[in-house]
This record gives structure tokens, C-alpha cells and sequence, in this order.
């Protein structure tokens, strides 16, 4: 999996700063859209930094766990894999729904973001009489 989030967050990164490229050459400027699609567009834009990042630091410092704890951390893995695809995704096609829409790629997005990281978690946690790796 070490690699796999490697790959990702490595990827990840570039769609960030393509997204910023994107943003940076947008017609009309940026500046000048209505405050709901700025935000939009910017916050979709950090989602991808951050779920780029999260997947980077697991491709350089995931250690498998043995027995059932590899299995949740597998798990969790997928899901912080999942998680850009599904940000993107949300950066090319939310921000023109504005905030009233029904939004369910960002917020998959998220949840597999936030729901992988507190499964990695809950796998250091329980490891039994061992150190928690920090």
C-alpha cells in the first residue's frame, strides 16, 4: 500500500497545482466571480492539497500492521486513496451547482478522507502491548 499512496499523493499534488493553474488563468478572474463559486472553487482546491498530503506522508511512513489490524488499516487505506479521485472530481463539477445543490462528491470525499485516517488510528490504538507508533 506504501506505494500505492505514494503514486496517489504523489499525483495528487499535481492535479493541486494544476487545479491552481486552472484558477490562475480562469476567464473571468477568479477575483471576479461571485463569492459563492470562489469559495467553492477554492475550498475544493485545498480539499485536493490536503488529501494529496495525507497520501504522501502514508506512501513514506505506513508501516503494515499484522492480523486483523491490517485488515482495517487496508481498509482505511483504500478509503484515503478514494478520496482525491473523488475531490477532484468535485473541483470540475461542483462549483457550478453552487452551495444549495446537493454536493456528494466533496463530501464522500471527505468522509473517506476523515474515515480512513480514524481507521489508521484506531489500528495504532489497538495495538496490544506495544507502543503506538508517533
Amino acid at each position: 500500500m506504501r506505494k500505492i499512496h505514494l503514486w496517489v499523493g504523489l499525483l495528487t499534488v499535481l492535479a493541486f497545482i494544476g487545479t491552481g493553474q486552472y484558477m490562475a488563468h480562469h476567464q473571468p478572474p477568479v477575483v471576479e466571480l461571485s463569492n459563492d463559486m470562489r469559495l467553492m472553487l477554492r475550498s475544493r482546491h485545498i480539499y485536493i492539497l490536503g488529501s494529496g498530503l495525507v497520501n504522501l506522508m502514508l506512501g513514506l511512513y505506513l508501516v503494515r500492521e499484522p492480523g486483523w489490524r491490517g485488515m482495517v488499516q487496508s481498509i482505511g487505506s483504500g478509503l484515503v486513496a478514494v478520496a482525491p479521485v473523488l475531490l477532484v472530481l468535485a473541483f470540475a463539477t461542483e462549483p457550478e451547482q453552487g452551495f444549495r445543490a446537493n454536493l456528494p462528491r466533496s463530501a464522500f470525499g471527505m468522509f473517506a478522507l476523515f474515515g480512513g485516517c480514524m481507521l489508521h488510528l484506531a489500528t495504532q490504538l489497538a495495538r496490544s502491548g506495544r507502543e503506538m507508533r508517533l
